[in-house]
């Protein structure tokens, strides 16, 4: 039997209910003593479809943020571990506190999990503090994200999105993964390399009714690849609309396509992107590069600038019969890369994308199909990222917007239009093993 000092800071005995749990440990204990000040925290915060009980962040990005859980005294923390992992891994978030009152526990998210790190009684916790501020402290993770900001801007990732067949989703995998990686907190740029310009238009960015408003034409993705000297990428990027969070994007146009033989006149227009971003890698961690469904200049351009290639596909005959298309494509091009002194690219995987969310076909025809292309093609497939077919996905970009007698083209990203789409969870998804196949934190 633990002998109770009635002066301690905080008795567990004293908390009759959750809400006793809230603000006699976390709210008048524990968050002044690791150095959160009051705008520093936020109780009951919603973030998408879910209810937090705390969020605290020493600066706004998601590495200096934990989730702070409290349950009812009577409540077994065992039965709560589930719950709260499925919040850091879906959040990102590296550390989240759970307690009772009666006891805490501190979980740090690590290659898919989470580990618990540390745990104490509720009672004598005032005694416990330096050991809790070395993980969870206000300075200690306000200088980890310093660290990791500064070991960012140093390892600009470039993904290209590229199939040779089109209508495989690759405008809408860019655009929605682009979103999933901001709202990591990451610096996003997305590269529209396609003359149809589908991805420019999902930003936002085509937001002109006719000709004379089109302001895109004097500073887009031509005036960068044909001026060696003139046109960087600052001069050229534009804000998107589609995303709350910000991501800067490079537009394509419908003009492009009469370029392509000047360009091909160029000694250096293959290499161009490759110097002209370099210029910028202390500003972007990573970069989307949206690709022609072609084998043309335009793709040989993305091919060799990109570090990483992700095959977005709807695993449909015909599109896997590109496939062979897309490796010896790839392999040409890796050619040309070991000349210029560039590494092969590394493939990420096949995604699926655009598949039926029928059950039958799912448990059936679908883990069939993924394990012929495997067999086939020698790709991986990423069974674990599978977009479905959502009408959720078709509309976030169709959404306009009334400016007086005009209709005006709003398109958003999945997470602005729909937080609680099943296709919000898929991409999220995605962006978690990317960053781990990339080997981001």
């Amino acid at each position: 039997m633990q002998n109770h000092d009635s002066k301690a800071p905080f008795d567990p005995r004293f908390c009759r209910n959750e809400r006793e749990v809230e603000s006699k440990l976390i709210v008048s204990c524990l968050l002044p003593a690791l150095g959160y000040e009051i705008n520093m925290w936020h109780q009951e915060k919603n973030w998408r479809h879910f209810r937090l009980d705390f969020l605290t962040t020493a600066n706004g990005q998601t590495n200096s943020q934990v989730i702070i859980e409290a349950k009812h005294p009577d409540e077994e923390l065992d039965n709560h571990v589930p719950q709260l992992e499925n919040y850091m891994l879906k959040m990102q978030v590296d550390y989240g506190l759970l307690t009772n009152g009666r006891e805490v526990r501190i979980y740090q998210r690590q290659t898919g999990q989470i580990h618990l790190k540390f745990e104490c009684f509720g009672y004598g916790i005032e005694g416990k503090i330096a050991e809790i501020k070395a993980l969870i402290g206000k300075d200690k993770l306000f200088a980890a994200q310093s660290q990791h900001i500064i070991q960012d801007n140093t390892t600009m990732k470039i993904i290209a999105v590229y199939h040779n067949k089109g209508g495989v989703g690759k405008t809408t995998t860019t655009v929605n993964l682009a979103a999933a990686f901001a709202n990591r907190g990451k610096r996003v740029l997305i590269i529209d390399l396609d003359s149809q310009a589908n991805t420019t238009f999902a930003t936002g960015l085509i937001n002109f009714g006719d000709e004379e408003k089109d302001d895109l034409k004097d500073h887009y993705i031509y005036h960068l690849l044909r001026h060696s000297e003139r046109f960087s990428i600052p001069e050229v990027v534009r804000k998107s609309r589609f995303s709350t969070h910000d991501i800067d994007v490079i537009p394509s146009h419908i003009l492009l396509m009469q370029h392509e033989n000047e360009l091909n006149q160029l000694d250096y227009s293959r290499m161009i992107l490759v110097q002209k971003l370099q210029a910028v890698k202390d500003k972007y961690d990573i970069v989307l590069i949206d690709t022609p469904p072609s084998l043309n200049l335009y793709a040989r351009i993305a091919l060799i600038t990109t570090d990483y290639l992700l095959i977005p596909s709807d695993l449909k005959p015909f599109a896997n019969e590109g496939l062979e298309n897309v490796k010896a494509f790839v392999s040409e091009i890796n050619g040309f890369r070991k000349m210029v002194q560039r590494q092969p690219i590394e493939i990420l995987g096949i995604l699926p994308t655009k598949i039926s969310s029928n059950n039958k076909f799912k448990e059936g025809t679908l883990v069939n199909r993924m394990k012929n292309v495997e067999e086939r093609y020698q790709i991986e497939v990423l069974k674990d990222c599978i977009i479905f077919e959502r009408e959720d996905l078709a509309k976030c970009i169709e959404q306009t917007l009334q400016v007086g007698e005009l209709e005006m083209n709003d398109p958003r990203s999945i997470f602005d239009y729909k937080s609680s789409s099943k296709a919000v969870e898929e991409f999220e998804q995605l962006a978690a093993v990317i960053h781990q196949k990339i080997g981001f934190a």
